[in-house]
């Protein structure tokens, strides 16, 4: 089964941006139930700018993701970052895992990240890296390529500047997924306006902007009550906010193109 193939409808993932309790998760799961969400993405373990922070449940939460797999048969994508965090994701029986934008930065980690995976029929997704680089995104990609694993899509949440903007957490360059795309038009391309935007009032502006843009599919953090979240509240939306934004988004032809990339 492919993931990532080519389609007129949106993918949708959708999700917390980390665990924290099963309740959390059953009550995102029984939303999802009257929604076209592909599969739940979810928060393990969260590389924190700094320590102290909350840093994700782990292996406790890995169970939890398991059993609501379990009863809701929805497919569960989370984060690597380590190839330990790939060896429990395989245990517990993890549909996707995905590369996230400070792993990316680094093609030391990538390639344990790559060995791990080595020989293991699993869809992966790509974050692209913190830095707006086209070719470390694009070689992050070729290491998964190169140990066999071909069920790939790359996911534009932004990079990161010193500049403090408004507008955006992480500003969008539109540029740089364009140019990924010119150089590898058959890759499924996600957009996550999450984090792009840092702020939920901007989420759908931002997920309809992707899909005018011709963006393959939207990658959103969703929390039952974002206020409370224990990680990156500002940019959560509400269940109730994710089915609004999905059924009043407009799938127009698509223009990917330079024209589109200003800021």
């Amino acid at each position: 089964m492919s993931f990532f193939s080519k389609s007129s409808a949106p993918i949708y993932i959708a999700g917390p941006c980390s665990v924290e309790s099963k309740a959390q998760l059953h009550e995102i799961a029984m939303a999802f139930k009257s929604m076209p969400i592909q599969f739940m993405r979810a928060g393990v373990w969260k590389p924190r700018t700094r320590p102290g922070s909350f840093e994700g449940l782990g292996e406790q939460a890995l169970q939890w993701l398991s059993e609501i797999k379990k009863e809701f048969q929805i497919p569960i994508a989370i984060e690597v970052a380590e190839p330990a965090h790939v060896e429990l994701a395989l245990r517990y029986d993890v549909d996707v895992v995905w590369l996230g934008a400070r792993t990316v930065v680094n093609p030391f980690q990538v390639q344990r990240l790559a060995d791990a995976l080595q020989g293991v029929h699993l869809p992966v997704m790509i974050k692209n890296p913190v830095t707006p680089d086209v070719d470390l995104w694009i070689g992050a990609i070729e290491r998964m390529e190169k140990v066999g694993i071909t069920d790939i899509a790359a996911v534009h949440r932004g990079f990161s500047t010193y500049a403090k903007s408004a507008a955006y957490r992480n500003e969008p360059n539109w540029i740089i997924p364009i140019e990924l795309k010119r150089r590898r038009p058959e890759l499924i391309l996600i957009n996550d306006p999450s984090h792009i935007t840092g702020q939920s009032a901007h989420v759908a502006a931002m997920a309809q902007r992707a899909m005018d843009m011709g963006f393959d599919g939207l990658m959103i953090e969703t929390h039952p009550n974002p206020s409370s979240a224990l990680s990156d509240a500002a940019q959560q939306i509400t269940p109730a906010a994710l089915a609004v934004l999905i059924q009043e988004l407009k799938i127009r032809t698509p223009h990917l193109e330079a024209s589109n990339c200003a800021n």
